[in-house]
């Protein structure tokens, strides 16, 4: 089950990289139910949120 979790964890984070779409968007395409449940799992694994992880993401100097 941890290597499903960080599986979807790693795809939820490239999406939110490489992407426009809402985290609501991304939650549903890596299998969770909602952005919820993706932002706990997330902040838990990456030790930040998604919105934080897409904002560094596209402007480096976000941090």
């Amino acid at each position: 089950m941890a290597y499903l979790a960080d599986w979807r964890i790693a795809l939820a984070a490239d999406l939110l990289r490489e992407s426009d779409e809402t985290e609501g968007a991304v939650a549903r395409k890596v299998g969770y139910a909602d952005v919820s449940g993706l932002s706990t799992a997330f902040k838990r694994r990456r030790g930040t949120t998604p919105t934080q992880h897409g904002a560094a993401a596209r402007d480096p100097l976000v941090r």
